[in-house]
């Protein structure tokens, strides 16, 4: 004769069903999440892993069952005016490779100078103790340096 074994979540459908209800928008889909859940417990415990606390587990998994259905069906975001074009970057990358090319063509200790400020250092006290000079050599090269690369690069204005 079969024995009936009691189900370990019957006691657990009135809050999952209840929470289902809350989470989504009819009663069908609160219906497909809960067998959803219990269907990813139950693998998880056929997968042997143990679950302390099965009332809080199956609870959470309703919440991530939820909200990866509501990632899936999430309504697409309406695209403006600005968000059908991409910006053009070609004019800023002209603009850095003039620029790099004209700091190529300063004279050595300045473009030693400018090749530290480009790697991000700009202090000149940092600037004097990385060249040797002192601060009030660095400090005038630097501005020769950018001087000249404003004649380059602004030759109008």
């Amino acid at each position: 004769m079969k024995r009936d074994v009691p189900c370990p979540f019957t006691p657990l459908l009135p809050n999952l069903k209840r929470r289902a209800r809350r989470l989504t928008n009819n009663p069908a889909d609160a219906e497909d999440l809960v067998q959803d859940t219990i269907v990813r417990v139950i693998a998880r415990q056929k997968s042997h892993e143990k679950i302390d606390n099965l009332p809080a587990y199956t609870m959470r998994t309703l919440h991530n069952q939820a909200r990866m259905q509501w990632h899936r069906h999430a309504p697409p975001e309406e695209l403006n005016d600005d968000d059908a074009s991409t910006p053009a970057i070609a004019m800023d990358r002209l603009i850095c490779a003039e620029t790099l090319h004209a700091i190529e063509q300063l004279p050595d200790n300045q473009l030693r100078l400018m090749r530290y400020v480009c790697a991000g250092e700009t202090s000149p006290k940092k600037l004097a103790h990385l060249t040797g000079w002192p601060i009030g050599t660095v400090m005038s090269r630097l501005a020769r340096a950018r001087d000249r690369l404003r004649e380059v690069l602004e030759p109008n204005e």
